[in-house]
């Protein structure tokens, strides 16, 4: 199976599924060998059960960790119940670990319901991929399979977050121009986001 809990640049991070409704354009799953280039994070057959999960939490000592992100190469919020029923597991073992969650902004249109208030109370961060500052352009970078629906639900998303979870974060990538780069930033702040601009190159 692949690794549940990964370190990457000092960070510690969990790995829970592969699913996602994107296909973004500069997304590692879209460039090359995919597959090949993330080995480690890639499961094959069945994605690990909540009881495998919490094995492996088990054994990796999350007392001594500050802080642990949801992020793999897949949307956490596809195993909402799972995701969720980690994070508080991971209370349980250590009350004052920060605990974050790497995002799309789609677990609506996934899970058919809101989902911002047990995601944001279950969070101390929830980090919302913005990508581009409006609906056509959001649809050509991630490919998403909610054409139309998928920016205007991320928004609402992102705004019922910042009612519930202590601190959200909206993201680009760097190479949307600084142009739609300043509308981005507006936009977050208006959902009451922190806005942050992510180099290109540290995704690769």
């Amino acid at each position: 199976m692949a690794d549940i809990i990964y370190t990457l640049c000092g960070g510690t991070y969990i790995n829970i599924t592969n699913k996602c409704p994107c296909r973004c354009t500069f997304c590692i799953r879209s460039q090359g060998n995919a597959v090949g280039d993330a080995e480690n994070l890639w499961f094959y057959g069945n994605e690990p059960s909540l009881d495998e999960i919490k094995k492996a939490v088990d054994a990796y000592g999350f007392e001594k960790i500050d802080s642990v992100c949801f992020c793999g190469y897949g949307e956490p919020t596809e195993r909402l119940d799972v995701l969720i029923a980690t994070a508080n597991y991971l209370r349980t073992i250590n009350p004052s670990i920060k605990i974050r969650i790497n995002t799309n902004g789609l677990s609506d249109l996934i899970n058919g319901r809101s989902t911002a208030k047990e995601i944001g109370e279950a969070f101390d961060i929830v980090s919302v991929s913005l990508n581009d500052p409006d609906s056509d352009s959001y649809d050509a970078v991630t490919r998403n399979i909610y054409p139309t629906k998928a920016f205007p639900a991320l928004l609402e998303f992102t705004k019922e977050c910042a009612k519930y979870c202590p601190e959200v974060h909206m993201s680009v990538v760097d190479v949307i121009g600084e142009e739609n780069i300043e509308k981005s930033r507006k936009l977050a702040e208006s959902l009451g986001a922190k806005f942050i601009c992510r180099s290109f190159d540290e995704g690769r």
